[in-house]
């Protein structure tokens, strides 16, 4: 490895924002997974949770990653599938205390309205039915996007950039990516450690599934 590829490592690892991911439900263009990747790395997403509880997504949730929209940032990501709801948002709670959804409805909130400078999830549904009713149920709120046009929703992967980089301004703002750091100095020391073995192969992709059984 380069000394100019490790600065870049060092560069990452400081800006790695441990208490800010994303969940998709459903989702079922694996281009769609992929460019999601490709924005939550950019805003310094390091992890992101896959919930798939139709029985097709399931059987290809290997495959599921797009390798050519993803930028080669799901080597980057960790990606953690389910196929339970209830295990999936009880391992979230764990480091994020809030889950908003995308979802039209008279209670939703303006996602410039939402404070993402604290620990959250955010959450975006299948590309035709949005969030099932029972995940939505789960979750601390729901949010929209403005829009000015005649269509009310945007493609999922392009409400991900829009939303995660709302998120990105206000935690900017904040100093999260420069002074004040989400990540102690120990926490990024082992994921530096943990990103050079993935550079030079002795780790691979991390990818975890939980089944429902």
């Amino acid at each position: 490895m380069t000394p100019q590829r490790l600065d870049k490592f060092k560069e990452v690892v400081a800006c790695r924002q441990s208490d800010l991911t994303v969940i998709l439900e459903n989702v079922w263009d694996s281009h769609n997974v992929g460019a999601v990747l490709r924005s939550c790395d950019s805003v310094g997403i390091r992890e992101i949770f896959v919930l798939n509880t139709e029985a097709k997504l399931v059987d290809k949730q290997n495959l599921v990653v797009g390798k050519r929209t993803s930028g080669g940032t799901s080597k980057w990501v960790d990606v953690h599938f389910y196929t339970d709801a209830e295990a999936c948002f009880k391992e979230v709670r764990k480091k994020y205390k809030q889950v908003f959804a995308t979802h039209l409805s008279e209670k939703a909130k303006d996602l410039y309205k939402l404070d993402l400078s604290q620990p959250v999830a955010l959450l975006f549904g299948n590309e035709m039915l949005g969030v099932s009713k029972p995940v939505l149920e789960m979750c601390d709120g729901n949010f929209i996007i403005p829009q000015m046009g005649m269509s009310e929703s945007l493609n999922i992967s392009v409400a991900c950039a829009v939303s995660v980089y709302e998120a990105y301004r206000q935690r900017n703002a904040k100093g999260f990516y420069g002074d004040n750091p989400q990540m102690l100095p120990a926490e990024q020391a082992a994921l530096l450690e943990d990103y050079v073995e993935r550079h030079d192969g002795k780790l691979g992709t991390k990818r975890t599934y939980f089944s429902k059984d």
